[in-house]
């Protein structure tokens, strides 16, 4: 207190005793693909085909063909043999010294009749200017291209670029992306994500190895104790055709983590160039457009809304079609599916791995709010560390931690009709005796009353007779 000297009116600026605590974002994700070092990106194709002059038959195994166009000799690209317009592997194609054309020797030789073409792709070769292990943010789809290309053939990559690309499509505004050359890499990445405490939402597109999943898992479960995992199942699990439930290969319960099935179909550039044949259709998992699901969610409605029943942007149609009652049965163990209902495909789960086994952290919204709430308070409380541990210091507690949990209750994530309903915050002499406090530990219980979502919307409809 300044010194006063003579007669007035003083004014002083004294601090609040209640500090706000700041929700932190859920919504940044942190991807994880297996990538090489050098892409085979496809930018177009030319119009003028290389087309041979005669059909095969059963015996032939090669076929002349007339000199390339004059696009295919001055860009750089590679002829692709097709024989009924689909791609075939084992043919080779080499000039033809006589005729200044060229030969092409497919084994083994096409059923008779068949149509030889060849085709001529421009490609450009793109090394990638960012190291395996190395982790970039990227806040839209043309700064993830600048680090780790456009589209490509590469499996690997197209998974990890489809993520990326439906993130963003379907609400996502920032994430991590890092890339590594084998799976034995992951772990040293998520090292690295260990030290960004922005990441809310962990997956790795397309990798269903479950000796890997785990890391990944504990990564979220263990290590940071405040990330949530996005699993994918595999691309193929049928039987006949039809999507059967054993071939899952299901990850270990969890409710740090969540599975979706299937795969998703989405329009893919670098296949419609290399295959014009198959509309550049292809399957890509899930995780990236759920991570964005997430997001859009969170900022729309909070993450104490269930990411469920929303429409999954971008896509033109699933791997498999699935049932109310195939779900019935996939439901209880917390495998979420993504459905068409009546034309609109939508997520239709919101359960955690495990589902029923885990209990009162069976949803994936109730999991999600619990891990805002402790890193929320988390980073909103460190100016307590080293306060003298007093009843000052405790009533200062409970009054910002409540103050706190007051918004997140009018932003409708807590049950009840008061705020005495909804949460409590208890910090006293009774959990901070003389042996707690000379351990330097002050102790304080927060108890809250979580949102279920409405799984199960039942209508009871009875028959009753009018009155004459």
């Amino acid at each position: 207190m300044p010194p006063y000297l003579s007669p007035g009116v003083y004014v002083e600026e004294v601090p609040s005793a209640v500090k706000a605590i700041a929700g932190v974002s859920t919504s940044t994700a942190g991807f994880i693909g297996i990538v090489p070092n050098t892409l085979v990106i496809p930018v177009d194709s030319v119009t003028d085909q290389f087309i041979g002059t005669g059909t095969g038959d059963a015996a032939k195994t090669t076929f002349d063909f007339p000199p390339p166009p004059v696009s295919a000799l001055t860009t750089a690209g590679s002829f692709q043999i097709k024989v009924n317009g689909q791609p075939v592997t084992g043919a080779t194609l080499a000039p033809n010294n006589t005729t200044h054309g060229m030969t092409a020797t497919i084994t083994p030789a096409p059923a008779a009749g068949a149509r030889i073409t060849a085709d001529y792709v421009v490609i450009s070769n793109f090394t990638l200017p960012v190291a395996a292990g190395e982790v970039r943010l990227c806040t839209n789809f043309s700064e993830y291209k600048n680090f780790f290309g456009d589209f490509s053939t590469d499996v690997g990559h197209r998974n990890l670029t489809h993520a990326v690309f439906g993130f963003f499509n379907n609400g996502g505004s920032r994430c991590y992306v890092a890339r590594v050359t084998a799976p034995t890499g992951i772990q040293g990445v998520l090292t690295k994500f260990e030290a960004i405490d922005e990441i809310a939402i962990v997956a790795a597109p397309g990798i269903i190895d479950n000796t890997v999943r785990p890391f990944i898992d504990a990564h979220c479960r263990q290590t940071t104790q405040d990330r949530f995992a996005i699993f994918d199942s595999p691309e193929v699990a049928e039987t006949n055709g039809i999507l059967d439930p054993t071939k899952l290969a299901l990850p270990q319960n969890s409710d740090f983590v969540a599975f979706y099935v299937p795969w998703l179909q989405v329009f893919d550039p670098a296949t419609m160039i290399v295959n014009p044949t198959t509309r550049g259709l292809v399957f890509v998992p899930p995780s990236g457009h759920v991570a964005g699901i997430y997001a859009r969610v969170d900022t729309q409605r909070g993450v104490h809304k269930a990411p469920a029943n929303e429409p999954v942007l971008g896509v033109l149609g699933l791997k498999y079609g699935i049932s109310k009652a195939m779900q019935e049965g996939l439901n209880p163990q917390g495998v979420n599916c993504i459905r068409d209902l009546n034309g609109n495909i939508r997520v239709w789960g919101a359960r955690t791995m495990g589902g029923e086994a885990n209990a009162d952290l069976k949803y994936i919204n109730v999991r999600r709010t619990l891990l805002f709430l402790r890193e929320s308070i988390d980073e909103g409380m460190q100016f307590v560390v080293f306060e003298p541990n007093t009843p000052g210091l405790w009533q200062k507690i409970v009054r910002n931690v409540s103050a706190f949990l007051t918004n997140v209750w009018r932003s409708g994530a807590l049950f009840g009709t008061t705020v005495q309903e909804a949460f409590f915050v208890k910090c006293d002499a009774e959990l901070n005796p003389p042996e707690v406090r000379e351990l330097g530990q002050v102790i304080t219980e927060i108890g809250v009353a979580l949102v279920r979502p409405a799984e199960f919307v039942i209508f009871r409809v009875s028959q009753f007779t009018a009155p004459a």
